[in-house]
């Protein structure tokens, strides 16, 4: 498709792939968490940063996934430095043991890169009782990083390189529900739909960034936060949804982008010179490109730290 290959300022575009944005860059004696690693993007993400001469730290739900990737790309890439921790991020008691592990290993943390992701799944809890979406999506991510947040700091100032946290969000963050987020309904099942949810939760990730940056900037920190969207991946984020997943294998290969066109984007926020000091910021196909007017409300952004601050204490 003609629009796949019109590049941006950055000089690249949709049909760019995660090895071409980064292609040259070094990046040894980086460290980075990949979330979600075990598949789709994430995946992608932690081979191609490896590739570059990252450490890779991968957070992952399924130990033995996690393990098979990191024999595939060890295979590939003989120098790669690739670890698997266990990190199930709807529950808060995983995220709290992971980030203390983490935080105890003695190991730095340069890049941050909060990925994975359940979409459109049908009405359910997470462990800590909170929608299962908005659990996953958002709130796992927000404690994730918090907790990890003096270890970065540390890095910055000892290595005297910047800091960079990037959410994964979507352009699906333009279709929550109404009010963008229902602070009053969170766990309401009545009213409940699975892509307005996964829409809120998507919201929930540039708001989340978008805040990090605002206090990142007031306290002097030399940390960026970032959010973007990766693009229409065939990835098994469909797999929730079985007229998704038809219309994804029959018409998807003409319109979406594969997994290493949708890694491109994370990779290009997460190592690129040209991001250096940009903050804020909402990225799609490599550019700074516009979310929507809720995704910019710094007042609703800052209402959302409050309340994932009381959910998760």
């Amino acid at each position: 498709m003609w629009w796949f290959s019109r590049k941006g300022p950055s000089g690249f575009s949709a049909s760019s792939t995660a090895e071409e944005v980064t292609q040259g860059i070094d990046g040894t004696g980086l460290t980075a968490i990949v979330t979600g690693a075990s598949s789709g993007i994430g995946t992608e993400t932690t081979r191609v940063l490896a590739l570059r001469g990252v450490h890779v730290v991968m957070g992952v739900r399924n130990m033995s996934a996690g393990k098979e990737v990191k024999e595939a790309i060890v295979k590939e890439i003989p120098t790669a430095k690739v670890d698997a921790m266990e990190l199930d991020l709807s529950s808060m008691a995983s995220v709290r043991k992971f980030a203390s592990e983490y935080n105890s290993s003695g190991l730095p943390l340069n890049i941050l890169i909060n990925n994975a992701g359940i979409m459109a799944v049908p009405y359910m809890l997470s462990k800590d009782n909170i929608e299962m979406q908005f659990a996953t999506n958002h709130l796992g991510h927000f404690l994730l990083t918090n907790l990890l947040l003096d270890t970065m700091k540390k890095t910055t100032r000892k290595s005297r390189k910047e800091g960079r946290i990037v959410n994964v969000s979507s352009m699906a963050h333009r279709y929550p529900y109404r009010e963008g987020i229902r602070f009053d309904k969170i766990n309401d099942k009545s009213g409940y739909s699975s892509l307005f949810a996964y829409g809120q939760s998507k919201l929930a990730n540039v708001l989340h960034a978008n805040e990090l940056a605002r206090r990142f900037k007031e306290d002097g920190v030399d940390i960026t936060a970032n959010s973007l969207h990766p693009g229409a991946i065939v990835t098994n984020l469909f797999r929730c949804s079985s007229i998704v997943s038809g219309l994804v294998n029959t018409v998807g290969k003409l319109v979406l982008k594969n997994v290493q066109q949708g890694a491109a984007t994370t990779c290009y926020v997460a190592l690129h010179p040209q991001v250096k000091g940009v903050s804020g910021q909402y990225f799609s196909d490599c550019n700074i490109a516009k979310p929507s007017s809720q995704a910019k409300d710094p007042e609703l952004a800052k209402k959302l730290w409050e309340f994932s601050m009381n959910l998760v204490k």
